[in-house]
């Protein structure tokens, strides 16, 4: 049997192809136009698979950033509960020293309420002896001293806290005006 031009050519593979048709410059034209729109549909791909990738660390970001704030709200809500305790704590130990049982409970749920938040990231800005440092401390008055030098916080009145390192209270803080003149 003969091969004639309308009978299909088998490939490598064994199968039956259709007979080429048309010359090759314009099979040649369709090649190029077949790689041209599978480029076209790659680039297509590959942009969307960077899309995808960036909308996933996004979502992920975003995700992370409302925890923090959330975790910031808290925090600043239980923070007068914190400055209660504390201010307590001290007045019941200068007050009532006969109730050191009482004191000392309240003591260690104190600390273990301020460890818990430690472990999400809260951190107490107690800059008594340190330069003052206005993005962290908060002025309240000055006054002379002369074991502090110029500038350094005398008195804290209200401890500051950060959360993550972002800054959720500035320390009130008396500052000192260098020795008495």
């Amino acid at each position: 049997m003969s091969k004639t031009h309308d009978q299909p050519t088998p490939d490598e593979t064994g199968e039956n192809l259709p007979p080429p048709t048309g010359d090759a410059a314009t099979l040649q034209a369709q090649l190029e136009a077949a790689q041209t729109e599978t480029a076209k549909f790659k680039e297509h791909y590959l942009r969307s698979m960077a899309d995808l990738d960036n909308y996933r660390r996004r979502a992920i970001r975003d995700k992370e950033d409302i925890r923090r704030l959330a975790a910031a709200a808290l925090m600043e809500d239980l923070l007068p509960a914190l400055d209660t305790l504390r201010l307590g704590l001290q007045s019941a130990l200068q007050a009532h020293p006969e109730a050191k049982a009482v004191i000392d409970g309240f003591t260690l749920a104190n600390d273990k309420l301020r460890g818990v938040l430690e472990q999400h990231g809260l951190q107490e800005i107690d800059p008594v002896g340190e330069p003052f440092d206005a993005k962290f401390h908060e002025s309240v008055a000055q006054q002379p001293s002369d074991d502090v030098p110029e500038g350094h916080v005398v008195q804290v009145f209200r401890p500051g806290y950060l959360l993550n390192e972002r800054l959720l209270r500035a320390a009130s803080v008396t500052v000192s005006s260098g020795p008495q003149k």
